[in-house]
């Protein structure tokens, strides 16, 4: 029942969907490396000055080893870069450094998604590690009381990607404003700072489809049982 349900072929579509945004993002990553800035910014540079720009000083900037492991810390309110993004000058280092600041402005100014993305935190870290194991229990023995359970907890999970949706388009929105505004990009360079950008949000949609397809199957499989009683 469970490796079989007509929800399966939904999903494996969405996974591949997924698997095509990593490379995609990955490659568009590579090709807008190559293309310098004709402001001749680093991905740190930018990051700083848009930081600065927009009265957040006190948030440092710190590098991290990887690719793409570029993130802002909430917590510690600092945004770290990849050793990519923090030291070079191109298309693709500064539209990631400042779609990470975007993260920083949504901060202080409390945007709504993030907040709620934030305080759900705690809980989804707890319930998406449980809810696989309630699942999987439940269905193996049978407990539908556990699989319902399991259901409302992989539900938080879900959400908390949904909510990571607005989120992510936002600070890319912002991103995208402030690096024209405030020249860091020419005109002719919106076009690679666009696809950078969009093959990133891409894999949270896709990541978002996954988890809410698999929820809809768990729950469609949770009601047949039911019915079957």
């Amino acid at each position: 029942m469970l490796l079989f349900h007509p929800m399966d072929f939904l999903i494996l579509i969405a996974f591949a969907v997924s698997i095509w945004a990593q490379f995609r993002v990955k490659g568009t990553f590579k090709k807008w490396s190559t293309v310098g800035i004709s402001s001749g910014l680093t991905g740190y540079e930018a990051a700083r000055r848009m930081l600065d720009n927009n009265g957040l000083q006190d948030v440092p900037i710190e590098p991290v080893r990887g690719v793409l492991t570029d993130h802002y810390d909430p917590i510690h309110r600092v945004v770290r870069l990849s050793e990519p993004v923090y030291y070079e000058s191109s298309v693709s280092a500064v539209s990631v450094a400042c779609h990470e600041v975007g993260h920083a402005i949504q901060h202080k100014f409390s945007y709504p998604a993030l907040v709620l993305r934030h305080r759900m935190f705690p809980l989804v870290n707890f319930t998406s590690g449980v809810a696989p194991l309630l699942l999987i229990a439940g269905f193996l023995l049978g407990a539908m009381n556990l699989v319902l359970v399991g259901i409302i907890f992989f539900s938080a999970a879900v959400a908390f990607q949904l909510v990571t949706l607005p989120v992510e388009f936002n600070a890319s929105s912002r991103a995208r404003e402030l690096m024209i505004s405030e020249g860091f990009i020419a005109n002719d360079e919106e076009r690679g700072v666009a696809k950078v950008l969009n093959a990133a949000a891409l894999t949270y949609v896709a990541a978002a489809l996954i988890s809410l397809l698999e929820l809809i199957k768990f729950v469609m499989i949770f009601l047949g049982s039911n019915n079957e009683e």
